[in-house]
């Protein structure tokens, strides 16, 4: 049985999650960190004994990583496939669609709700890091994107949000986890990005959206540029208007 001071992925996001999810969430981050290496086998059996559970939850949590191709299902066991540079970069490239997408929709509402909402994220943020509290961290992060996707209420956005969120939290988890050891004194750079999302949002100013888009993915260096997925929702909701006209 596994000691749950091994586990790596933070315990306190786990409340709400059925046994199945919970080992789904413990292999995910064991798979993307490397601490399970691409092409080993996962027994449903060995799993079961490791995690204290049947092999019902075991294979809950097997299909949800397939779903999300870390592993493949075969007849002698759960092959890992981990998850590649480039589809690291691919993951960051789809999520920057998305936030493009949003902005572009949140110049057209009213968002001093939104700004409020967000401000009492970036706070807990604030407290995560004085407390060197990296998950935390993390989470809350993770959380201040999903309330700006949620904000424009498009249910096909979301779900593309809701499949790549899993995925990305780890990839966030584990970057903060690294950075608050070695790099403590960014997390000043960082938090002031996160401020100028916020400031973006209440002014509604596209070159401000644009400069928050830039400190934030520029890190990443995503396939599509910042510029021209900007410019390309800006010439989707030009056409919008006219053919409403």
């Amino acid at each position: 049985m596994i000691d749950s001071k091994e586990f790596l992925y933070p315990e306190k996001s786990l409340s709400k999650a059925s046994a199945g999810e919970r080992v789904a969430c413990e292999l995910r981050m064991r798979i993307i960190s490397g601490t399970i290496e691409s092409g080993s086998i996962l027994s449903e059996n060995k799993l079961a004994a490791d995690f204290a559970v049947s092999r019902s939850p075991i294979r809950e949590s097997l299909k949800i990583l397939a779903a999300e191709n870390l592993i493949r299902l075969e007849r002698m066991g759960a092959v890992v496939v981990g998850l590649t540079e480039k589809e690291i970069q691919e993951i960051y490239d789809v999520r920057l669609l998305i936030e493009t997408f949003v902005f572009e929709r949140l110049i057209k509402m009213e968002t001093n709700q939104l700004a409020r909402e967000l401000s009492k994220i970036l706070e807990m943020m604030k407290v995560a890091i004085k407390y060197r509290d990296a998950d935390e961290f993390a989470l809350q992060d993770v959380l201040f994107h999903e309330t700006i996707i949620r904000s424009i209420n498009h249910s096909h956005m979301l779900m593309i949000w809701d499949n790549l969120k899993p995925v990305m939290e780890c990839l966030i988890l584990l970057s903060m986890r690294l950075r608050i050891k070695e790099e403590f004194e960014d997390f000043t750079r960082v938090i002031r990005n996160h401020e100028i999302y916020i400031e973006a949002i209440e002014s509604k100013d596209r070159a401000l959206m644009l400069e928050s888009l830039h400190l934030n993915f520029d890190d990443v260096q995503v396939q599509g540029t910042v510029d021209d997925l900007w410019m390309s929702q800006q010439m989707l909701a030009k056409g919008a208007v006219h053919k409403n006209d």
